[in-house]
């Protein structure tokens, strides 16, 4: 492999050598430090120009599939410290967008140029966009289906509140076919008005470094969430202060770049201000997104924990959202929460809708988690 991609070979040809080999794929990447080296070392030769590494990411994107793409930009930015040039706006344009690039470039928010900023902000978009026509379906429907199994009776107020579809189906053996009319002896509807806001949920986000993938999943979720009106959504942001998001939920890119990577962590200053936001503990979900590792007063927090879960508020704590694999995380804290009731996981981002559901419904979040996991 060093052979055919050393710098005597034209880019297309090395190029199509590694395609060939790689199979279309970047998984061997992953799994193969050497190989990886050797394609970081192609890029390496390039020197440290922005327009010629721009060049040379152009050219990958132009000859290899996007996950072999997305692989080599990711370890090229990380390992050769590439991170500075991507405040130049033909390294922009010249990246192949996806979600760690995006991390990258929110670590980088509040020194990106203002030549830059723009496309910055359409990398995020077309990322965030990407995600929302992939999860916000789902989600909605996840969502609005276990809304509706929690507000179901037998006793609606109004015909407007009534089931026709399973009040039909309920009823089908009271089918009189002389009259081709079904008598309907048992009703079957909503508890309240569809309009009415039946759930109050929090997303509580870690914006360390290590949380980069999950804090763009948080964000997207966020405004899905935020779009459907039985739920009243808050989304904060935390590192060692706390900053709320809730106002720019209109738009993802909006409340991205409303936050700041990096920094500490002050878990118990989040979880403060979150109480304030908690009105109806019996009808509120608190999701917090973080790794655990916590820098602030840790008994102090779980306290709080344990006030708001005895107050009837559902706490569940995801120790990553995001596709990356098994996260880094604080297994004492984690242990801890676990003690009191609350569960601690990694939740993928297509299976956060089901988790919704499943906390909307109040099935048991331990439960759904570990068949989650074994599945």
């Amino acid at each position: 492999m060093s052979r055919e991609l050393s710098a005597a070979v034209p880019v297309a040809a090395a190029a199509g050598w590694a395609e060939g080999f790689l199979a279309g794929s970047g998984l061997l990447l992953l799994h193969d430090d050497k190989l990886l080296g050797l394609a970081d070392g192609w890029l390496a030769g390039l020197g440290a120009s922005a327009p010629r590494v721009a060049r040379w990411l152009g050219d990958i994107r132009t000859f290899f599939p996007v996950s072999v793409v997305q692989v080599m930009q990711k370890d090229a930015i990380e390992r050769l410290g590439l991170t500075r040039l991507l405040l130049e706006p033909e390294m922009l344009d010249a990246v192949e967008p996806d979600v760690h690039l995006v991390g990258t470039l929110l670590s980088l928010s509040r020194v990106l140029p203002e030549q830059a900023r723009e496309s910055a902000r359409a990398v995020v978009r077309t990322v965030t966009g990407d995600l929302e026509r992939r999860l916000a379906q789902r989600t909605r429907s996840a969502v609005n289906g276990a809304l509706n199994r929690a507000s179901r009776t037998s006793r609606p107020r109004r015909p407007a509140d009534i089931d026709w579809d399973r009040t039909i189906r309920a009823n089908l053996r009271n089918y009189l076919p002389r009259h081709r009319t079904v008598v309907p002896e048992r009703l079957i509807g909503y508890a309240r008005k569809q309009q009415a806001v039946a759930r109050d949920v929090i997303v509580c986000l870690d914006q360390s470094g290590s949380m980069a993938s999950s804090v763009v999943y948080g964000g997207v979720f966020g405004a899905v969430l935020a779009s459907i009106r039985s739920l009243r959504t808050s989304v904060v942001a935390f590192d060692t202060s706390v900053v709320d998001l809730t106002e720019q939920l209109s738009d993802p890119v909006d409340v991205l770049f409303g936050t700041q990577l990096g920094g500490g962590t002050d878990i118990n200053r989040a979880l403060a201000y979150c109480q304030r936001l908690i009105i109806r503990p019996a009808s509120t979900i608190l999701i917090l997104v973080s790794d655990l590792f916590e820098g602030g007063n840790t008994g102090e927090m779980l306290r709080r924990v344990a006030d708001m879960t005895a107050g009837g508020t559902q706490v569940i704590a995801l120790l990553a959202l995001s596709d990356d694999g098994a996260p880094s995380y604080d297994h004492e804290m984690a242990a801890a929460l676990a003690e009191l009731g609350v569960a601690a996981f990694a939740c993928t981002p297509d299976s956060f809708g089901d988790l919704m559901a499943a906390a909307i419904e109040r099935r048991d979040i331990a439960e759904w988690a570990h068949r989650q996991a074994s599945s």
